[in-house]
C-alpha cells in the first residue's frame, strides 16, 4: 500500500513526515479488519522488507499515533541494530523524536497528552489513561463505564459474563468470574456494563 493510498485513514498534513519516516526503507503497510488483541504491529521479512499492520477502525489521529509507534520500531532496529529490547530505550528515544516533530498534526487538545506521553512512551497504548480516555470519547456504548468507576462489591459484565470486583490491588482491579469462580486482574480503564 502506497504512503497516498493511507491518506484516506490519516489526519491532514501527515503525508510530509510518513515520506520522510519511510524514505530509506521497503514497507508493506496492511489495513487489516478490527481486532481487538492489538492495534497495529511491526515485522521485519525475509527479504530484508518490513511489514507493518493497523487497524482500519481507528481514528485518523490515533491512526497517525499507532503507525508512528510501529515506524519507531522499524526505524530504532535499523539504526541501533537486531538486538534491542522492542521497547526499550533506543524505541523510546525514536518514538519520543517521532512524536515531538510530529506533534503539530493532533488536534489542540490532544497535543499537550501526546506531549506528556512523548516524555516517557509505553509499550501499549492502555498503558496511558489520557490517550485511552480521549481516543474512547466518541465510541463509548451509553451503558459502559471505566471498571475503575465502580465500588468494590459491585457486579459488572464484559464480554458476556458476570463480575464481582473485589478490590484493587497495585494498579488493577482484581475481579471473581461469577460462573467460574476463577480471579482475574482488570485494567482501570477496562470498559465493563455495570450490573443495575
Amino acid at each position: 500500500m502506497s504512503i497516498q493510498s493511507l491518506e484516506k485513514y490519516l489526519p491532514q498534513n501527515t503525508l510530509s513526515y510518513l515520506r520522510k519516516w519511510f524514505s530509506d526503507y521497503s514497507i508493506h503497510i496492511k489495513v487489516t479488519r478490527n481486532r481487538n488483541s492489538k492495534l497495529g504491529d511491526y515485522r521485519k521479512l525475509r527479504d530484508n522488507s518490513h511489514e507493518i499492520t493497523i487497524n482500519s477502525t481507528l481514528a485518523p489521529q490515533l491512526f497517525f499515533f499507532v503507525l508512528a509507534h510501529e515506524l519507531a520500531h522499524l526505524i530504532a532496529f535499523e539504526k541501533f541494530g537486531r538486538r534491542i529490547a522492542p521497547h526499550g530505550k533506543e524505541w523510546k528515544q525514536t518514538f519520543r523524536e517521532m512524536l515531538l516533530e510530529s506533534v503539530g498534526v493532533y488536534e489542540e487538545d490532544l497535543k499537550p497528552i501526546i506531549i506528556k506521553f512523548s516524555q516517557s512512551p509505553k509499550a501499549n497504548f492502555m498503558a496511558s489513561p489520557d490517550l485511552v480516555k480521549y481516543f474512547h470519547i466518541e465510541n463509548q456504548d451509553d451503558d459502559e463505564v471505566y471498571i475503575e468507576k465502580l465500588d468494590k462489591g459491585e457486579n459488572f459484565i464484559y464480554r458476556s459474563e458476570k463480575y464481582l470486583l473485589e478490590g484493587l490491588i497495585k494498579k488493577n482491579y482484581l475481579c471473581v468470574n461469577l460462573v467460574t469462580g476463577r480471579k482475574y486482574s482488570f485494567k482501570p480503564l477496562a470498559r465493563v456494563k455495570k450490573c443495575s
